[in-house]
């Protein structure tokens, strides 16, 4: 083999790698702040929904993020409003600390589904709300669709998520030209490989509909996105499906794929829009300081 192809292969996947890891490491100080965060009501196991908002929200993080980082300032608002705000680690690596959900998707929807009914047991509510942003606001699907999921799950929110695949702005039609890659990729980063668009996981995730009958689903997007892409593949098709492109609510937000989940306050107002249709109110640009 010659050496620019020894190179190149673990290029190709440092690169597929590189533009997904958009969400920051946590430090060591902010991976225990999950153990501190009872002090503040985020992940309070002794939280009793009210009858205002008589559903736990579990908030599900994304590609290379964890469930302290993804959620600094979605958790807060969401506790704000009187929700009980729960969040979980997934797909851990073995011998990667702070970067989750890496591992097979189908596991870590099993981590999901085992979480759900710890939160459902410690809260005594029936159903739960799911709130996902990037993988996170795909990887639930599974959970709804193949383990039993759907019966114990009100609605899910999915921002900036990666509903039927993604190209990453075309970068991964270059993965051919590199022999070899695609496979390391897979052994590497399971997770990784499964979000291309056209993988076998994405393919049986969306056979037969993109839903499943008593969830409500809402995704809300940024055409700003440069890591699902194109970012009209976000959106799903079938009942109870509500899309959302926050550029409509609010012209100049120009919030990307990371910025959508982490900080975006107008993008919060209509997750919140979501979790309460019946008390919505209208999402505009001023929304960001309500």
């Amino acid at each position: 083999m010659l050496p620019w192809k020894r190179v190149l292969r673990p290029l190709a996947a440092l690169l597929l790698t590189a533009a997904v890891a958009v969400v920051p490491a946590a430090t060591t100080a902010q991976a225990a702040e999950t153990a501190a965060a009872p002090s503040s009501g985020w992940n309070d196991y002794s939280c009793k929904p009210s009858a205002a908002h008589p559903r736990p929200v579990v908030l599900v993080h994304g590609t290379f993020a964890n469930s302290v980082d993804n959620w600094l300032g979605l958790a807060p608002y969401l506790k704000g409003r009187g929700y009980c705000v729960f969040s979980l680690d997934y797909g851990q690596l073995p011998g990667v600390p702070f970067f989750h959900a890496l591992g097979p998707i189908d596991k870590s929807a099993e981590q999901l589904s085992a979480y759900v009914d710890k939160v459902l047991a410690a809260t005594g509510a029936a159903e739960a709300d799911l709130v996902g942003h990037s993988q996170g606001g795909m990887m639930p699907r599974y959970y709804l669709k193949f383990l039993g999921g759907a019966g114990k799950v009100n609605a899910l929110v999915g921002i900036a998520p990666n509903n039927h695949g993604t190209t990453l702005s075309g970068l991964t039609n270059l993965l051919p030209y590199f022999p070899g890659a695609e496979d390391l990729l897979s052994a590497a980063t399971p997770a990784l490989a499964q979000q291309v668009v056209g993988s076998d996981f994405m393919t049986r995730l969306n056979a037969g509909g993109d839903t499943v009958p008593g969830v409500r689903y809402t995704v809300i997007a940024t055409k700003y996105d440069e890591v699902v892409t194109p970012w009209r593949t976000q959106f799903l098709t079938g009942p109870d499906v509500k899309n959302v492109l926050i550029q409509d609510l609010c012209a100049v937000d120009i919030s990307e794929h990371a910025l959508i989940g982490i900080t975006d306050r107008i993008a919060f107002h209509e997750v919140a829009n979501a979790l309460d249709p019946a008390h919505a109110r209208p999402t505009t640009c001023a929304s960001v300081f309500s």
